[in-house]
């Protein structure tokens, strides 16, 4: 390899996967954290060095060119290169503080870790902790995270995972609620009872039907895919809500209903890549995270 005969440099690079990405200098740069006429200028300047256009305006959208087309998989394995780089030298650091981020659902985030991140405060002072709160399953690949708290069991090649923690979702109602509409004893009772949807109704509807609920689009008049934001609905009486039961377990005013019949099983799994989980510092957090969130209190 010849280095001389590289004209460019990393941060043109970035810019130019994170607006292929996006789609516009504005998204790549709240990605990147710079402002967006540097991105601007540092995909001008990569053109310039390739002697190529590498994206065209499309209504507010960039779009690649054919030229961008042709070095577009070239880009991505720099970027993702630089990702592997990157996890190598963050799983060599050798001491116990410094940052760690944390992605995690937004239920989790908000009624699970506090607690367990202020007894981590009290043992480990010089950590810094960094939450990253989604729905979405973090890229741990490309340092989205260094932990992710998540659902489900990772696919993705270069992951370690462990089953930190069983539970289930069950289904749930304010007191003032149950004081208006009764208390339904028998799955049929949902029928003409208003439900809160954690994501779009007819998705929604289906998802609960295929679980034996008789549950149209109608009788969801609210819905969020925003789970804090559907909770909080719930604990206000304007519907009844699908809750894992440990997270309804810290929520004063709300009752199960139905309670010989749950709705599905709620997993957590710690994730992290393979090579991160040689930080000390990861090991740590982990470590606590995954004690602490299996010994967490869950009713009976």
């Amino acid at each position: 390899m010849n280095p001389a005969a590289i004209g460019f440099d990393w941060n043109q690079v970035r810019a130019f996967l994170a607006t292929m990405e996006t789609g516009t200098l504005s998204a790549a740069a709240r990605a990147l954290g710079v402002a967006q006429p540097t991105v601007g200028r540092q995909i001008a300047a990569l053109e310039e060095s390739l002697g190529l256009a590498l994206f065209e305006r499309a209504g507010r959208d960039l779009v690649l060119t054919p030229a961008g087309r042709a070095v577009e998989d070239h880009v991505r394995a720099m970027g993702t290169a630089a990702a592997q780089l990157a996890l190598v030298a963050a799983g060599q650091t050798k001491g116990p503080g410094g940052r760690v981020t944390i992605s995690a659902s937004d239920t989790v985030a908000t009624y699970l870790l506090p607690d367990v991140l202020a007894s981590l405060a009290e043992t480990t002072p010089d950590l810094q902790i960094g939450i990253v709160v989604t729905n979405l399953l973090s890229d741990l690949m490309r340092r989205e995270a260094d932990i992710a708290i998540r659902h489900v069991r990772p696919e993705e090649p270069g992951l370690i995972a462990r089953r930190i923690r069983s539970g289930q979702a069950s289904l749930y109602a304010s007191g003032d609620f149950l004081r208006r509409h009764g208390r339904p004893s028998r799955i049929e009772d949902l029928r003409n009872l208003p439900l809160i949807g954690l994501t779009a109704p007819e998705a929604m509807a289906r998802m609960l039907r295929a679980r034996g609920l008789p549950v149209s689009e109608a009788g969801l008049p609210f819905f969020s895919e925003n789970t804090v934001a559907g909770w909080e609905l719930v604990r206000r009486g304007l519907g009844i809500g699908l809750m894992a039961d440990d997270i309804a377990a810290k929520t004063p005013g709300v009752e199960r209903i139905l309670p010989d019949f749950w709705v599905s099983e709620v997993d957590l799994w710690l994730v992290s890549h393979r090579e991160l989980h040689r930080s000390a510092r990861i090991r740590r957090v982990w470590d606590h995270l995954a004690g602490a969130l299996r010994n967490a209190p869950e009713r009976g």
